[in-house]
């Protein structure tokens, strides 16, 4: 009778009926972790990282234009935009896991300050009316950051589940995906059903993530019975540009994942953190999940203390923008020295407009291109002007106390774009950009090629000078906004690769980064000192 029963319920929702799934919740477990019917998984993503040390806000206009993300949508357009691109939720959805997918939303805008009240509780009420009007869900999928921080919240992902969780309640599964920059908070993590996290930076598995969150969401629904998980945090921040998997210890540490899920274990994970984040819970971490918890605990444990044992190796080597400058201009190879801007890079929240770097190479006589500056006043005064006219303009320079003036120049418009063009590297390629009007201009009596854009987007991509007539690989010095994501499109095609440092709003010495409302006890960058609040408040004083 009991079987009989089964295939007729099984059978009556796949065909469209009235079964109420809510009302008879533990039979409904039962048939989804027999594969008798097929999970109705609700998916969202809601994308931010917030430097909170930016000097501007992220509103709700930011979402609308997020650069080189894809474009804020809701229902089916939510899941059709992302198809086989290398997003989360792109991943998500392409892989085939068994579910029958409820598409909610999709919201992204670029790095930068704190996520205003009313683009935070727009996007999320409009997340959670549509999962309430969502019949008959057996879980949901979130394509989520981990360094979100609002007007309000601190933990902007640990809100966001707060209120999904007041929707869907306490014991419905909710699956996670994570960037590797995520500041994650023990709450957040006791919230989350199951996570998954980038494993590379440049973070070229973004859409692998999403899959492998389908995989563990399957096995979870499967199982029937919630994870035994493991959340460790790390006692000292790792700076940015020491984080890149590209490089060692970073490599080799993620390398170790596969090889601790054993039985027992379904998946390790762990976090780099985000620097630029004035939280309780910023800094790196470690999660595990699966079915044995000494098992879980073991392994978490065991990458806790491979991280730890690292700490001597995680150094970063700034060179002063004059020194760079220099260094890149005795190159005599035939390709390109790459000159990166981190500490104005857009990618972890920076303007992107800072001059330190420029005004280096105008000093230096150097040869090469720069980009993107954004500097939507130049672009307009470009295009106004249009292509072969001399225009006297002043770069960038809007937030001159933390990146430095703007610099006049003299200029001649070489090309001009309407800023849209599709990705064509590692990390991003497939994507369409929408830049704004943008402009490429050469500064009189000098080598120096200026791409300037109307919307905010690190240089990750080499289509961003290309897509303007800028060949990256005919100039002896290419500069790009960025801090380690430009590795996988530009390193393969460079001579040497030097981290310029230079004054932007991403500190990369995390000894010199005000902050205020870390955790006490956490050390501020490797074999650095403990952060003890009671001094920052005297420092203050």
């Amino acid at each position: 009778m009991v079987c009989a029963c089964v295939i007729t319920l099984a059978n009556t929702t796949q065909q469209g009926g009235d079964y109420d799934r809510n009302k008879n919740n533990t039979v409904v477990k039962q048939l989804v972790s027999k594969q008798m019917i097929k999970p109705r998984v609700a998916v969202a993503g809601f994308q931010h990282e917030t430097n909170t040390f930016a000097p501007f806000p992220t509103d709700w206009q930011q979402f609308q234009q997020p650069g080189a993300w894809p474009s804020f949508a809701t229902g089916d357009k939510a899941v059709e935009q992302v198809h086989g691109l290398n997003v989360p939720l792109g991943g998500f959805v392409d892989e085939d896991a068994g579910f029958e997918l409820v598409p909610l939303l999709y919201a992204a805008a670029e790095p930068g300050g704190y996520v205003t009240s009313e683009a935070f509780d727009r996007i999320t009420g409009e997340l959670c009316e549509r999962l309430a009007a969502a019949k008959d869900i057996d879980a949901v999928y979130l394509d989520l950051h981990g360094a979100m921080v609002t007007d309000d919240h601190e933990d902007g992902e640990g809100e966001i589940l707060a209120r999904v969780r007041s929707v869907v309640g306490p014991d419905l599964p909710i699956a996670v995906s994570l960037d590797l920059h995520g500041n994650l908070s023990p709450g957040f993590v006791q919230a989350a059903s199951c996570l998954s996290i980038y494993r590379t930076y440049p973070h070229i598995d973004m859409g692998a993530t999403g899959e492998r969150a389908a995989r563990l969401l399957a096995q979870l629904l499967e199982r029937g019975a919630p994870f035994a998980t493991a959340f460790r945090q790390l006692d000292f921040i790792i700076p940015i540009t020491a984080q890149s998997t590209r490089r060692q210890p970073g490599g080799r540490l993620y390398g170790m994942l596969d090889g601790l899920t054993v039985d027992g274990v379904s998946s390790v994970d762990f976090a780099f953190g985000f620097p630029p984040a004035d939280i309780h819970d910023c800094g790196a971490s470690v999660y595990a999940c699966g079915d044995d918890q000494g098992a879980v605990d073991a392994a978490a444990d065991t990458m806790l203390e491979a991280l730890q044992d690292a700490e001597d190796d995680f150094i970063t080597s700034l060179v002063s923008a004059d020194v760079a400058v220099r260094r890149a201009m005795m190159n005599n190879g035939p390709k390109p020295v790459i000159l990166a801007d981190p500490q104005d890079n857009p990618g972890a929240g920076a303007p992107g407009d800072a001059t330190g770097l420029l005004a280096a190479m105008l000093a230096g006589n150097a040869s090469g291109v720069i980009g993107m500056i954004w500097d939507a006043k130049t672009a307009k005064q470009a295009h106004a002007a249009g292509v072969g006219a001399m225009i006297d303009a002043q770069i960038g320079g809007m937030f001159p106390e933390i990146g430095g003036p703007a610099i006049a120049v003299r200029a001649r418009v070489e090309q001009l774009s309407d800023g849209i063009f599709t990705c064509t590297g590692p990390m991003f390629g497939g994507l369409k950009a929408h830049l704004g009007p943008c402009a490429r201009l050469l500064v009189q009596g000098t080598e120096v090629t200026i791409v300037v854009g109307s919307n905010r987007a690190q240089n990750a991509d080499q289509a961003i000078l290309r897509h303007i007539g800028a060949d990256p690989e005919a100039y002896k010095i290419v500069a790009v906004k960025s801090a380690i994501h430009f590795l996988a499109d530009y390193e393969p095609i460079a001579e040497e690769v030097i981290l310029a440092e230079s004054p932007g709003a991403n500190p990369c010495r995390i000894e010199a980064i005000p902050y205020t409302n870390l955790r006490p006890g956490v050390r501020l960058g490797p074999n650095g000192p403990e952060f003890n609040p009671a001094l920052e408040d005297q420092h203050d004083t």
